[in-house]
């Protein structure tokens, strides 16, 4: 059976995955996300830029788990949220988070998610496709205090754009226009898309569904 990668810690995308009935084997990449992006081209869009980083982020994995997984799909994402024509991720402090909030409260921002997909064959990476989902999102705008409460609780500053669709920041959500999925951190629709493109079908990757092919078999 065709094994599938996560090349991400998110709590999110395994969430997303398992929900789809996909069990991951999850492993985290070692790319320096800020040194691939700084040796970009001038001028690189922000769509190519969350692309190229989910595709460090795969080739990084598929490297180093070709021997232990020789068949195998390995699978990156990289998210940022493009506000005002710059792109941000993680927060990372209070501070930023509530700067951030204060340029998003009210208004409407693109949720850009990159997704590289590798097929590894025997060891050796066969097929690659690659691309990039962008959702846009409505942001409410919160009151003060609600604002230091979610902040305070510490979700936004682990997260892209300083939100969650599906935590406790989807308060703050008026609506999205695109796949929610995809702003949780892993658009089911693309993947599937990819997959198809290296030659993996959807239902090869389910929990049990080797077993029901056996079952209808006998």
């Amino acid at each position: 059976m065709t094994i599938f990668v996560l090349a991400s810690a998110s709590p999110a995308r395994l969430g997303v995955l398992r929900n789809a009935g996909v069990e991951p084997v999850v492993r985290v990449s070692n790319v320096d996300e800020d040194a691939v992006a700084a040796a970009l081209p001038a001028g690189t869009t922000p769509d190519h830029v969350v692309t190229e980083l989910a595709r460090a982020k795969a080739h990084d994995v598929a490297a180093a788990l070709a021997a232990e997984y020789p068949d195998s799909v390995v699978v990156g994402c990289d998210s940022m949220l493009l506000v005002d024509g710059n792109l941000q991720g993680k927060p990372h402090t209070p501070e930023v988070a509530k700067a951030r909030w204060a340029e998003m409260a009210g208004r409407s921002a693109d949720l850009l998610t990159g997704h590289c997909v590798l097929r590894v064959r025997d060891g050796a990476i066969s097929a690659e496709a690659a691309d990039c989902s962008s959702t846009t999102v409505h942001f409410a705008a919160p009151g003060p205090e609600e604002l230091d409460a979610y902040i305070a609780t510490g979700e936004p500053l682990k997260v892209a754009g300083s939100f969650t669709l599906d935590g406790m920041g989807g308060w703050f959500v008026d609506r999205i226009d695109g796949d929610p999925s995809s702003v949780i951190g892993i658009g089911l629709p693309l993947v599937r898309r990819l997959l198809a493109e290296v030659g993996v079908g959807i239902a090869e990757l389910w929990v049990g569904s080797a077993e029901l092919r056996s079952d209808a078999a006998r």
